[in-house]
């Protein structure tokens, strides 16, 4: 029964989605900034504990990716709705992960499934797209920290968001090239 408690985590976090969505879009930034914390605590602990128990089930790995996405390109958008992002920076982040998930549904229709893993290039970018959010909504909300700290952010929120994008890219050509050739 524990080993589900990671799934709980990731259904949890896929739920707090609509009220954080809600608190943004009426400027209720200290809440949404306490709702947005506890998300981005949810998936650091679900994989924590998937990874410290050995509790990872097939649904986990849907889920948590899943989880993840929703929340990003959820915020990303009311952010950019709510004008404290940059509408291209938004973009960028939804684009990436529209390129995941497309060239993960390509791959699969042309040469079958796949298991997708999360790179270290990819944990790190979305450590910084929950930091960067964190800022921005902090920010909003408290006025704090100061804004040179949070254009730092979106700077490496660009630099991370191109680098994991082309990361993806290159190993799905590389695990094509595998399956066609032989090598995999």
């Amino acid at each position: 029964m524990l080993q589900y408690i990671p799934n709980l985590l990731s259904v949890l976090r896929i739920l707090l989605v609509p009220p954080l969505l809600v608190l943004l879009l009426q400027g209720q930034y200290d809440w949404a900034f306490v709702v947005f914390a506890l998300a981005g605590f949810t998936d650091g602990l679900d994989g924590f504990l998937a990874r410290r128990y050995n509790w990872h089930t097939e649904l986990g790995g849907l889920l948590d990716p899943v989880a993840d996405k929703l929340l990003m390109v959820s915020m990303f958008v009311a952010l950019a709705v709510a004008k404290l992002v940059p509408l291209a920076l938004a973009l960028l982040v939804i684009g990436r992960d529209v390129l995941i998930v497309t060239g993960l549904a390509v791959y699969r229709v042309l040469i079958g499934p796949v298991q997708a893993k999360a790179s270290w290039v990819s944990k790190i970018n979305t450590a910084v797209l929950l930091l960067f959010v964190l800022a921005v909504i902090s920010d909003a909300g408290f006025s704090f920290p100061p804004p040179g700290v949070v254009i730092f952010f979106g700077a490496v929120v660009i630099v991370t968001t191109i680098i994991s994008g082309l990361d993806y890219v290159r190993e799905g050509v590389l695990r094509a090239r595998a399956h066609y050739t032989g090598g995999g």
